[in-house]
């Protein structure tokens, strides 16, 4: 009797805690996915709006203490326990056979769909923190002593109308590689990036990088030289972290498989959260009467499309 009790009380603690935790993560994932969408480049903007919030959270003191305690650990802990829950969920929407149940209900649908959509949140999640955080993460730079944030993106024809408006440089591997041969030298070759493609007019930061080199920081062109550039990839620079990642989800999205992926990624996103949040105002025993529960249905349809819409401005706009 002790051990039985004493389980049903564990139980009964991680799963507030599991629940707790996803409430937390869907506020997260509601202010992360504001700001994403204002990349979304709608006719003559700049993605301002996403470069002013990104260059706020990115000058916050202690931000990787921030991101672990207050992102990494919730979401590890509504992990491990949603895989637990996720293998030992019986699903019983479907057809039957006859040898197990089978309840077709449309909250027993949303139980399944919860299950289903826990396990394309887990790997999608992992692939969109290796993508986004480490593979196509910006690098850094000093140029006499100012910082400079580099990113490799591929040509096209609107990237130099929209690096020229944000004060962009780019930087062919010809031009990279010219800049590690002349280092000593004044000489900046004019990079060019494909035929019948104006090369970019140099900035007032010119003078600035010839004097750079001239007396010896040089740093910075280790750092684009460290890239691997495939064929049409130049390397973009520019002076803030906000523009270098507006620039890396726009190049991104260029993809059509990638933001396929992306647009199921942010879907699944959307429906666990808001059926999860729906799920925990029972837990908590907010809405406990069948009448309660039925009036917050249209509540978590509001939110799934709210943050649908949020996810994939910034997946089919920025580009």
């Amino acid at each position: 009797m002790t051990v039985q009790a004493a389980h049903t009380s564990n139980d009964f603690i991680w799963r507030r805690v599991h629940s707790l935790m996803g409430l937390w993560l869907v506020l997260y994932l509601f202010i992360h996915l504001t700001v994403n969408s204002q990349a979304a480049l709608w006719i003559g903007d700049d993605g301002s709006g996403f470069i002013r919030l990104v260059n706020s959270l990115e000058s916050l003191p202690y931000l990787q203490a921030i991101e672990i305690v207050l992102i990494g650990i919730p979401l590890l802990v509504h992990m491990v326990w949603g895989v637990k829950r996720a293998l030992s969920a019986k699903v019983t929407s479907g057809r039957s056979d006859g040898t197990s149940p089978s309840l077709s209900y449309s909250r027993n649908r949303a139980f399944t769909w919860q299950r289903l959509t826990s396990w394309i949140l887990l790997v999608g999640i992992v692939a969109h923190v290796v993508h986004m955080r480490f593979l196509n993460f910006p690098k850094e730079g000093v140029v006499r002593g100012k910082k400079q944030f580099f990113v490799p993106v591929t040509f096209d024809e609107g990237l130099y109308s929209l690096g020229g408006r944000l004060g962009v440089e780019f930087y062919t591997s010809e031009q990279i590689e010219a800049l590690k041969n002349k280092r000593s030298s004044a000489e900046i070759p004019i990079p060019s990036l494909s035929e019948g493609v104006k090369p970019a007019e140099y900035s007032a930061e010119k003078e600035e990088r010839v004097e750079a080199i001239q007396i010896g920081d040089t740093q910075w062109i280790d750092e684009i030289s460290s890239y691997k550039l495939k064929k049409y990839q130049v390397v973009a620079a520019t002076c803030n972290p906000g523009t270098a990642m507006l620039l890396m989800v726009r190049d991104s999205f260029k993809k059509p498989w990638l933001a396929a992926l992306y647009t199921i990624f942010v879907l699944a996103a959307a429906f666990h959260a808001f059926n999860g949040f729906w799920t925990a105002m029972i837990t908590w025993g907010l809405i406990l009467s069948y009448r309660s529960q039925k009036a917050m249905i249209p509540v978590g349809w509001i939110g799934i499309a709210l943050l649908s819409f949020l996810g994939l401005a910034a997946i089919w706009g920025s580009y």
